[in-house]
């Protein structure tokens, strides 16, 4: 297969006052013809800093300062702005992670993709029309008359994936560049969208450099993967060699923190429940100010679970299948409209906001994106500190507290000094649990805790919980859309489907012998399902 993109020797240097002088160190890869070329690593390592390099889109202060970058026999790094808007969409397309903030919220999905016709070519408006209209049926659009009238909010993640996809492959690129297309999607979008990217890759013969840090996705897609680290190309080789013989110690560590689909022998769990969740139900109403009517959105709909003392109930499902909802239900985020919430004796449902603030420490909430739950204006020990304090510690004893919390969740207990944007995201979930865990609740509800991190970051988070589960004594319910991680940490799954659970039990009869389609559905979608990580020690969990 003839070489399509060669990157040589490329050196991308940082600004000064920056944590390392380069963010790419001498990296050289090919990209053929016809095959999809997978670049592997945490974040930091310099996956999307080579997209970047390759566009011409490199940050502000941030420049190749040397090497080269070759595409049909031009070095992309000496063109002029002007020659690489000519190359962009025409040459090498780009589907970037988050179509919503990559799509113009003011413009129909039509327009932006007719703009790629009318920018490149000197097609008529009914000639482009009627490209566009193919485009969208070529992704499987549902309705591609009706996408091309919708603004972007108007479709749903997936859909919206779908048209970056169009758009991308609207002037029939030779190179296609996609940056973690899949990571924020459902397992069955994202199954969807891999099986559109390898198909249309197929019929086109095109190229593709995917760019991801989820080795499932590597097992599902690729034919050659290039693992990255710290902006240095540590291994590259055929997808066989790295899923299965792994050479470099940083992929070994990498492929040793993939959560395996199968679950470990079940633990001893305690028949008696701690939290009781009966008939539950959630509706919600949107008026609509035009037609004067309402919509209704029936988030959950008469769920009934139970959570044994000291396991862990898993709930999984798609978006919009109310998981969320529920787990704000439990801990009165929100009001439920029936049925009753109980944790021990206490109905939680029935309680006023003021008795509710009481119990409150009994039942704390770990939420998905920890920067976004930590005001950034206050020092980590103080968010720590504020819920003891709160529930009438003195400050002195509850900063004090705050250290013990930070030890306790494997951080420096001086680190109580910092604000949360000079940790990691790993470091700030880390925050976000010893700020649940200073009340010494009985129940934690962790609403999709690791999804946001990286693979290796996620596997000492996951072992974390289950050290503290066992040392605690915690009782968990744990969100999650990732059937993996979920195999790993919970004792029972709980499906929910449109509000609705639709089937419960064991963890291990669950994902071993599933009795509703849906949950077979969704086990089927598990990206790289049947690869089984070779390396599985404890020892590699942490990536040095």
């Amino acid at each position: 297969m003839r070489t399509l993109l060669s990157i040589e020797e490329l050196t991308v240097a940082l600004p000064p006052g920056a944590d390392r002088p380069h963010a790419l160190e001498e990296i050289s890869l090919e990209l053929k013809a016809n095959e999809i070329l997978c670049v592997v690593g945490e974040s930091g390592s310099g996956k999307s800093m080579t997209a970047g390099a390759v566009l011409g889109l490199l940050p502000e202060g941030v420049q190749a300062t040397a090497g080269k970058i070759m595409l049909g026999g031009e070095n992309l790094l000496t063109l002029s702005d002007a020659d690489m808007r000519k190359i962009r969409g025409a040459r090498i397309g780009m589907i970037f992670q988050e179509p919503m903030t990559a799509l113009n919220p003011l413009r129909t999905i039509g327009d932006q993709i007719a703009e790629m016709f009318r920018t490149h070519t000197d097609l008529g408006s009914t000639d482009i029309v009627r490209r566009v209209t193919t485009l969208l049926k070529d992704v499987h659009l549902p309705d591609p008359e009706g996408a091309q009238r919708a603004y972007p909010h108007e479709l749903s993640g997936g859909q919206r994936q779908r048209a970056m996809i169009a758009m991308a492959l609207a002037l029939e690129p030779h190179v296609l560049i996609a940056d973690e297309p899949t990571t924020a999607l459902d397992v069955t979008t994202q199954a969807q969208i891999l099986k559109l990217i390898r198909e249309l890759q197929q019929r086109k013969g095109t190229a593709v450099l995917f760019i991801t840090h989820d080795f499932g996705v590597v097992a599902e897609i690729a034919d050659r993967v290039a693992v990255m680290q710290g902006g240095r190309l540590v291994e590259a080789r055929r997808a066989e060699d790295v899923l299965n013989r792994p050479e470099h110690p940083y992929t070994k560590a990498l492929i040793a923190a993939v959560p395996p689909l199968a679950p470990p022998p079940p633990r001893d769990v305690a028949a008696e429940p701690i939290l009781r969740i009966e008939h539950v139900s959630k509706t919600y109403r949107k008026s609509r100010l035009i037609t004067r009517s309402q919509r209704v959105t029936h988030a959950v709909q008469d769920v009934s679970l139970s959570l044994p003392r000291g396991g862990t109930l898993g709930i999984v499902g798609e978006s919009g299948s109310g998981k969320s909802t529920l787990a704000r239900c439990i801990v009165r985020l929100l009001d439920p409209d029936s049925g009753s919430i109980r944790l021990g004796n206490t109905d939680l449902a029935a309680l006023s906001r003021r008795a509710m603030r009481e119990q409150a420490r009994h039942i704390q909430m770990v939420f998905q994106d920890p920067f976004a739950s930590l005001n950034p204006r206050r020092k980590a020990g103080e968010l720590v500190a504020q819920g003891p304090i709160i529930h009438g510690e003195s400050p002195a004893r509850a900063l004090a507290k705050a250290k013990e919390m930070f030890a306790l969740v494997g951080l420096d207990p001086e680190a109580t000094e910092r604000y949360p944007h000079e940790f990691s995201g790993g470091q700030r979930q880390r925050i976000g649990l010893a700020r649940a865990l200073a009340l010494e609740p009985q129940v934690l509800v962790a609403d999709e805790p690791v999804s946001a991190l990286d693979v290796s970051v996620q596997a000492q988070v996951l072992r974390l919980l289950g050290e503290l589960r066992g040392r605690l004594g915690l009782s968990m319910v744990f969100i999650t859309h990732d059937l993996r991680v979920a195999a790993q940490i919970c004792d029972r799954i709980a499906v929910m489907q449109g509000g609705v659970v639709v089937e419960e039990g064991r963890t291990a009869e669950v994902f071993g012998a599933p009795r509703h389609s849906y949950t077979r559905a969704l086990l089927a979608s598990v990206p790289g399902r049947n690869w089984v990580p070779p390396v599985r020690a404890d020892a590699l969990m942490a990536v040095s």
